[in-house]
């Protein structure tokens, strides 16, 4: 009944936007029936994580599911290396597309007219700045115990918090002051004097590509991050830093930027941009053959 709703529904759109051909794109591992059936020349599948190891999504079902639809699409593009080789068994069309950054937006903490926000402006320096959904990969322990080592530096933490963090609320220099829209990010970055990502080292870490790496690179931010694999291939402009010793002696060393850096980091970004990602898709898309009609 779905199916027949889904291909009644792209007709119709497909009848009032004057489409006669056009690609079917999927964000989602559970769609393999849908392929071939709604009358796409092509069908995608764009891989954005190992959704089978989401605790709320039932494993093998999953992985069932995804291997479906990996056998039936054309083309198969995931954000970072680990995750392209697992899909690429299946797919053999199966590209590496990491994320990209809207350098614009994020060049901007260079400028000096931005204005820092108000609930960071008068916190002293130097601001130790993270942000993101605050669940059970970020190493809440790990900020706590460079925290409790620097009492001097100001922790700011960012974003919807889903676990219990009372053990940094305990802490009188670290901040957390919630989510934040994202056209306000840039001038945090702004704020933040070195940008975190201290992410739990799992399996799950294997297949993540963070978009708050390039984020923080565009605004020229110092980066200090644990080894997720894909950060590490970028460790030519951040610091990789695993205890919490060896994350104070980073924090330490990113706070003594030379002059100039930021916009290093920042410029470094350029060619990374979203309209650059969607350009390399489509070139690869376009060479696709075409092997559904587009239909009526």
């Amino acid at each position: 009944m779905n199916a027949r709703i889904l291909r009644a529904t792209i007709a119709a759109l497909r009848w009032r936007l004057g489409l006669r051909e056009f690609d079917l794109w999927t964000f989602l591992p559970n769609v393999a029936d849908y392929v071939g059936t709604l009358g796409e020349r092509r069908a995608i599948y764009y891989c954005v994580d190992e959704w089978s190891m989401f605790s709320y999504l039932d494993e093998g079902e999953t992985r069932r599911a995804e291997t479906a639809l990996l056998a039936k699409v054309d083309a198969c593009f995931a954000i970072n290396h680990a995750l392209a080789d697992q899909k690429r068994t299946v797919c053999a069309a199966t590209h590496v597309s990491p994320h990209g950054v809207d350098h614009a937006q994020f060049a901007r903490a260079l400028d000096p007219a931005l204005p820092l926000p108000a609930d960071v402006a008068s916190l002293p320096r130097p601001i130790i700045g993270f942000y993101g959904t605050i669940q059970d990969w970020v190493d809440l322990d790990l900020i706590a115990a460079v925290a409790t080592r620097r009492p001097a530096w100001t922790f700011v933490l960012l974003g919807q918090i889903m676990v219990d963090v009372e053990r940094l609320r305990a802490l009188p220099n670290v901040h957390l002051l919630g989510r934040k829209p994202h056209a306000e990010l840039p001038a945090y970055c702004k704020a933040f004097d070195v940008g975190l990502i201290p992410y739990v080292i799992s399996e799950r870490m294997t297949y993540v590509n963070p978009i708050k790496l390039r984020e923080y690179l565009s605004a020229g931010v110092p980066v200090v991050s644990t080894a997720v694999p894909e950060v590490v291939r970028h460790a030519e402009l951040c610091t990789i830093a695993s205890t919490p010793a060896e994350v104070e002696a980073a924090i330490a060393r990113a706070l003594a930027d030379p002059p100039g850096a930021r916009q290093a980091r920042s410029d470094a970004m350029k060619h990374e941009t979203w309209t650059a990602r969607v350009a390399n898709l489509a070139r690869i898309v376009d060479a696709l053959p075409t092997k559904k009609p587009g239909g009526p």
